[in-house]
């Protein structure tokens, strides 16, 4: 019942509410990011959500365009300002993602919406982070967030997938608050931002 109808309920309700609470602070986000990074403000990139259904995900864009002499954009930690280290920090980089929500694309909290080019490389057992809709945050973003391993992650979601549930939304909820204050886990300990997946070895996809 709780997955089925309540959870999307919430979600429209909870996002709506937030879009217009929260609007004052989109805007000057959205102006400090036009004057820091450029244009355009939002960054918008196809992903794949519930049933591996493609959407658009809107955030505010981090990283700059500087690219090499080639015309190939130089590494993200090169790209990623001290300005949006801050925003990926403090999450506010995620915020017009309520809009997804709002809209259906995604839900409060569920698996984060990764790259499309990683469908081909789950096993079967990861595949099924893509049962429910992808969340703004999720089981992994409060165990570890980007310092944990990609098999990990997944753990972690497929464990959410098998175990939905008002009482876990909720303190998943409350444990991102705690991670985003702590600034826990943004980078990953090898990268400024998280290695690519490249599948996991030893298990057929």
């Amino acid at each position: 019942m709780y997955n089925k109808f309540i959870k999307r309920l919430l979600d429209i309700i909870l996002s709506g509410i937030a879009l217009i609470v929260l609007s004052p602070i989109l805007l000057i986000v959205a102006i400090l990011v036009r004057t820091k990074l450029g244009s355009p403000v939002i960054f918008h990139q196809e992903r794949p959500g519930k049933d591996e259904k493609i959407f658009t995900l809107c955030k505010f864009r981090t990283m700059t365009d500087e690219k090499d002499g080639n015309g190939n954009l130089l590494p993200d930690e090169v790209r990623l300002t001290k300005f949006g280290k801050m925003l990926r920090s403090t999450s506010l980089d995620e915020l017009p993602e309520l809009w997804n929500i709002f809209k259906g694309d995604m839900s409060i909290v569920g698996p984060r919406p990764l790259l499309i080019k990683y469908l081909p490389l789950y096993n079967e057992e990861q595949k099924h982070r893509h049962d429910v809709r992808p969340g703004l945050t999720g089981l992994a973003q409060i165990n570890g967030r980007n310092a944990i391993t990609w098999e990990k992650k997944f753990e972690y979601d497929v464990e959410y997938v098998r175990n939905i549930s008002f009482m876990t939304d909720i303190k998943i909820i409350f444990g991102t608050v705690m991670a985003v204050l702590k600034r826990d886990g943004i980078s990953s300990e090898t990268s400024a931002t998280m290695e690519a997946f490249t599948g996991t070895p030893g298990k057929e996809s």
